[in-house]
């Protein structure tokens, strides 16, 4: 638990993933992006020469980090709900928030099991668990938790298993749970099971049961001069072709 609690603030912090002073801007971005987005920079790095720091963790834990203070250029949120918290309170420059990206909802084993399940109204999913318990990211704050209650919730399925979820600090460290077979189950977003060798996809939630996963995008309300080109930069050829092979829905633009 401690090693965890770490892990989370050292991503908010941004110490995980260098220091953002020796970069051109700072990005603080949902942790389902993690792998796609170090890409993303580095292709920035390779066409416009200038370098981005990453923080990724929960959007909830990175808007309250952006809230108590200054060190992000850009926000991009697993959600709407996070941007708007940000947005209502003045903390970023409402004209440049934009949509950017979607995602899926799955429902995840380890590789290795032979679980067998199709989601659908009342599946019986406590049944499944067996003796283990369901890992999703914490559905009190977190987006991909939200949507999994969400989803469970309108299947008519979540007092089968409220008392047997293990809420995780971010969608990542779910998918942990299950690659290491912590867990027999979890919920997670479709570009995280596939960027995961570890897991398989047991069945994806239907894209009714759970509101729609968009992640918003905008620079800060003190963002510098090199985060703009940044933002127009993921709308780009390159971007959305590093994002599409991730498995993300690409927003058009």
């Amino acid at each position: 638990m401690i090693s965890r609690f770490i892990f989370a603030v050292l991503a908010v912090a941004g110490l995980m993933f260098g220091p953002a002073n020796a970069a051109d801007l700072t990005v603080f971005a949902a942790a389902s992006l993690t792998d796609t987005l170090k890409d993303v920079g580095d292709a920035y790095k390779r066409d416009s020469g200038k370098t981005v720091a990453f923080s990724f963790a929960a959007s909830s834990a990175l808007a309250r980090q952006i809230e108590a203070s200054s060190g992000a250029d850009v926000f991009i949120s697993a959600d709407t709900d996070w941007m708007g918290y940000l947005d209502a309170r003045g903390l970023i420059d409402h004209a440049s928030r934009v949509d950017l990206l979607g995602n899926s909802l799955v429902l995840i084993a380890p590789a290795g099991s032979a679980v067998n399940l199709a989601i659908k109204p009342h599946f019986d999913l406590a049944a499944a668990l067996g003796g283990g318990r369901l890992a999703l990211a914490d559905p009190a704050s977190v987006p991909a938790g939200k949507y999994a209650k969400a989803a469970l919730m309108a299947l008519g399925v979540w007092d089968m298993v409220a008392d047997r979820v293990v809420p995780a600090e971010n969608v990542r460290v779910a998918l942990a749970y299950v690659a290491r077979g912590e867990v027999p189950l979890g919920i997670v977003y479709a570009t995280d099971a596939r960027a995961e060798a570890n897991v398989r996809i047991v069945d994806t939630f239907p894209a009714s049961s759970h509101p729609r996963i968009v992640y918003p995008a905008a620079l800060t309300k003190d963002a510098n001069p090199n985060a703009r080109a940044f933002l127009a930069y993921l709308f780009g050829a390159r971007a959305k072709a590093i994002f599409a092979k991730a498995g993300f829905a690409v927003v058009n633009r």
